[in-house]
């Protein structure tokens, strides 16, 4: 990512040290996973689709430790998967909106909720700002290159309220709660990069 883009990484000390940690990123281009793995402080295990994986780049995705999720079942592998990198003190990547859009946070899914239930991790906000401002001239679907691109990291915080609850109630009152807290990060990224 540093010999292609250049990265502005801000906050990447609000990720904790060690322990179990969800890394939710926005997605508004195809270099925002990449990008992030490049960038963050730990190694982080993204829920991949199932699509991704073809030909080389799928015993790539899988060697750096990356999780295959079929998007079209509630597939259990791959949820026991990410808890299990959870409950290993590793840290776990979600697109909380399930897959590329505005990148804004707008239309979260009960996915990140679920597995900061769950699990007990700390939720820290990602945001990636500036991947999908421009086409590149050479390959058009990536952003131009030597292009600044800025991953901001936000404080952690707790999804649940407290009661260890995993009702759908609690988890529909954890994902309000955690759009919340996600679209105020987003502003405040937006805000402290000028983007």
């Amino acid at each position: 990512m540093y010999g292609l883009w250049k990265p502005r990484v801000l906050g990447a000390w609000r990720v904790p040290a060690a322990g179990p940690v969800i890394l939710a990123v926005n997605h508004s281009h195809n270099i925002d996973g990449p990008m992030l793995m490049g960038t963050a402080p730990r190694p982080v295990h993204f829920l991949i689709k199932k699509e991704a994986f073809v030909g080389p780049l799928g015993p790539f995705l899988e060697g750096i430790g990356q999780l295959k999720v079929d998007r079209e079942s509630a597939d259990r592998t791959a949820i026991t998967e990410a808890l299990g990198v959870l409950e290993r003190g590793g840290v776990l990547g979600i697109f909380p909106e399930g897959t590329r859009g505005e990148g804004d946070f707008a239309s979260l899914r009960a996915g990140l909720a679920y597995f900061a239930v769950r699990s007990g991790a700390p939720i820290v906000p990602v945001a990636v700002l500036g991947s999908a401002e421009r086409r590149g001239r050479l390959v058009r679907g990536l952003p131009p290159l030597r292009s600044r691109v800025d991953v901001v990291f936000g404080d952690a915080f707790e999804a649940g309220d407290g009661s260890g609850r995993r009702t759908r109630k609690a988890l529909d009152e954890a994902t309000v709660r955690i759009q919340q807290r996600l679209g105020a990060h987003l502003a405040d990224a937006k805000r402290l990069t000028g983007r």
